[in-house]
Order: structure tokens, then sequence, then C-alpha cells
């Protein structure tokens, strides 16, 4: 039987923070990952311009620190996410500055979301849904469902308003939340999310195995056994941080305690798909555009210039839940025309011929299971709040266990460093210095 001190089953960017911090001690590791690449929710493809595109998660905001260092440590640079020209915000063929009403309410009511997250308030009962629908204007109830749908990555009527206020609070408000310049929206990395994941998985290379999913594990008093198809692994710890929703899919002998099951029965994947069109240059850009669009009707809620500094161009988009969903159903090349011609009406016909052309439906990934990350249930909002507590000899990372930047990357890198802490002082060595 193969043997190691800790065992880690995923190989994201909280297993790959996990196993670094331990190995750094001289603890071994080993990392168990059930797709063909590491890197989890983060994914970077090259285009035909030769950059690194984001198909996963890509931005670094302004308090991401741990994010920050670990780019620094791998020699990546953070460039700005471009905001200079006029965003669109249209209904149609509307610009929605010709509606300030409908801009004053939206905003009355983003407003309110940041008082409710401030002082801890919001009904776990109460879907967002439910609360959007109370507002007055239909435009200002598109304009709500549009952004706040693509900041939770889910249709407003899966998720609680207390849930979302919570996440407001741990990103430290509903500007930093959806901010660009000084949000969250801030930074992007020069070789890629994915690319940074790459670089941690290769410092630690044989110990990642890929194509290696952990189908049970076994407690006992002094040791965890984990099953895979290649056979088991005997380790000292265990640390799973696979999000809940696809963690549950890992059988438990003996059965999870209940404050741990909850969290995978009670917690759901956002539903998104992203796409990535690379030009020879931001064209958009000459009409005095910034590349950012709001749009309150069509298939495409939303899109936003990614391009690296000095080109080419990088327009990227987001379209979550339902909307996400009938994408699926097309075949690749009318889903493509269909974005497109979408894009079209407000960036011109130019950007009907990309040099590539890059996509991803992350809810039918199986080995991610969804993006941005799981959120729990209407009435459900405590599943997450014991989701880091360890489990005997098994212990939980992963970004959903954050008490900060919960559903970034950077609390993905956080829980890994709490977990590894954990794991040391479990072991007896001396604990890390987690950051909170």
């Amino acid at each position: 039987m193969e043997q190691t001190t800790v065992a880690i089953v995923g190989a994201g960017f909280a297993g790959l923070t996990t196993a670094r911090a331990l190995r750094a001690r001289g603890i071994d590791v080993l990392v168990l990952e059930s797709a063909d690449r590491a890197g989890g929710r983060a994914l970077t493809e090259v285009s035909a311009a030769g950059t690194p595109v984001d198909l996963g998660g890509q931005w670094i905001g302004r308090d991401h620190t741990r994010m920050s260092a670990l780019a620094g440590e791998f020699g990546m640079t953070l460039f700005p996410t471009h905001t200079a020209g006029r965003t669109l915000m249209v209904d149609g063929t509307r610009g929605l500055e010709t509606m300030p009403g409908t801009i004053a309410a939206a905003g009355v009511a983003l407003l309110g979301l940041e008082l409710m997250a401030r002082t801890g308030r919001g009904s776990d009962r109460t879907t967002v849904a439910d609360w959007v629908s109370r507002v007055p204007g239909r435009r200002a109830r598109r304009l709500l469902d549009v952004v706040l749908s693509e900041a939770l990555a889910i249709d407003l009527d899966q998720v609680s308003v207390r849930a979302l206020t919570t996440g407001i609070e741990s990103a430290g408000g509903l500007r930093a939340m959806l901010g660009t310049a000084g949000g969250a929206q801030d930074s992007l990395l020069s070789g890629g999310a994915g690319g940074l994941a790459r670089a941690l998985a290769a410092e630690l290379g044989a110990r990642v195995h890929l194509n290696r999913r952990a189908t049970a594990i076994m407690r006992t008093a002094d040791r965890v056994i984990v099953d895979t198809p290649a056979g088991p692994v005997r380790a000292d710890r265990v640390v799973v941080t696979a999000p809940p929703p696809v963690a549950a899919g890992i059988r438990h002998d003996p059965p999870l305690p209940p404050e741990r099951a909850a969290a995978e029965r009670n917690t759901v994947m956002g539903v998104m798909y992203k796409a990535i069109a690379v030009y020879d240059a931001p064209f958009w850009r000459e009409r005095g555009l910034s590349g950012e669009i709001v749009s309150l009707d069509g298939p495409v809620p939303a899109a936003f210039d990614i391009s690296p500094p000095g080109g080419p161009g990088h327009v990227g988009l987001l379209v979550p839940g339902r909307a996400a969903r009938t994408l699926d159903e097309l075949t690749p090349t009318a889903r493509r025309d269909t974005v497109l011609r979408a894009l079209s009406r407000h960036l011109g016909d130019r950007i009907m011929n990309p040099l590539s052309w890059h996509e991803k439906s992350w809810h039918l990934d199986p080995h991610v299971g969804g993006g941005y990350s799981a959120l729990p249930k209407p009435g459900h909002l405590s599943a997450l709040t014991r989701a880091g507590a360890a489990t005997g000899r098994v212990h939980w990372a992963g970004t959903e266990t954050a008490p900060r930047w919960t559903g970034y990357f950077e609390g993905a890198v956080r829980s890994g460093e709490r977990a590894a802490a954990e794991v040391m002082a479990a072991l007896g060595f001396s604990a890390l210095t987690a950051k909170a």
C-alpha cells in the first residue's frame, strides 16, 4: 500500500498551497487530483496570438495579498484591468444613461444590501430573486438581476439574501466585491491564474498525481486510508479541498458527522459559461469604449476588456445560470455565432472574426462541478459555517471554508494555509501563521 504523511485531495489553489506549506517543513505529501490537469477552477489556454487566456477565475483584487505574493514568487506580474473609455449599459438599443430613474432605483437597492451586510442582516429564507422582485421598476430589477447573478454565478432564486450579504461582508463590502480599480476585479496575472497553478504543481513534481480520484476515505484512530482507482493510499492525515458538492462523491467510513454532511448536502455549485475572443488589437478602444458591457437583454449579460498591456485584444464574457444552460444546447459553432452577434450590436462587425475563440461551461466539468464556488441553499446558510472544522484525521480546505474572500482564489490560498497549520499542529510541528 502506498504511504505518505499527508494525502491532499484536489490540486486547485487550496490543495497546492496546503501541499507547498507542508513540504516546506519537510512533511511528505501526496496530492490526488481527479482531473488530467492541476488548477481546479483556474484554467489558462494560449491564444492564437500567443497570449494566455484565463477560462476560469482570473482577477486578483487589490486586497488579495496572498495571491499577489504567490505571483511574485513565481515571477509573474500583475497588470490592471482596462477601465478607460465608456462603459455600455444597454437595454436593446437604449443606453441606461438615458434612464436615470433605473440607475437610481438599482443604486438605492444596492445601498440597502450594503447596509444589511454591515449589520449582519438579511433573511436566509428569502431568495435574492424575491428581494429583487420588490424593487420598483422593471429595468431596475433586470439590472440588479444581471449584476448580482454575474457576481454570484447563479440564478437568484437559488440563493438567499443572507447568503449574499454574508458574501458581501467576506469581500469587505459591495464596492470591493463588484469594483474593478481597487476592487476584486482590479488586476490580472501576466501568465494567467492557470499558469500560476501549473507552476505550483510543477514545484511539487511527482507528488502531484493527476487522473487519480479519491473514491473513499476510511478513518481509524491512528491512520487514514484513501481509496483511488490506482490503489489505496495510507496517510497520517488527509486534507480534502474539493468544494462540498463535489466532495460529496467521496464515501466515508465511518460516515461524516452531521455538520460536515450538511455542507455537502445543502450547498450547490454556481452555473457559469465563460468565453474569450482574441483579436489582433483592442479595436473597440478606437471608438472610446472601455469594452465593458452590461446588457439587460440578449444572450450575453456582461462582457469586459481583459487585454494584456500592448495587445492583442481580449474580450471576455460571463453568462450565468439558466442563460448558460440555454447556450449549452447549441452546437459549438452556433454558440460562438450567437454570442459574437450579440456583442456585435455594441462593438461592431469586427467582433465576428476573432483570431481565436475559447470557451468553457464550468457546470459541465465533473471535476469542478461549477463556478465560482459552492453556495448554501436558501435556508441552509449554516451549512458552510463549520465546513472547515476537522473530522478526526480529515481536514477540510477550499475557498468555501475561508471567512475572508470566500469564493475567490485568495480565499482558497488562505484556506490552504490554515489547513496546513492545523495539520502541522496535529503532527506536533510548530504551527504556521495562517492568514485569517
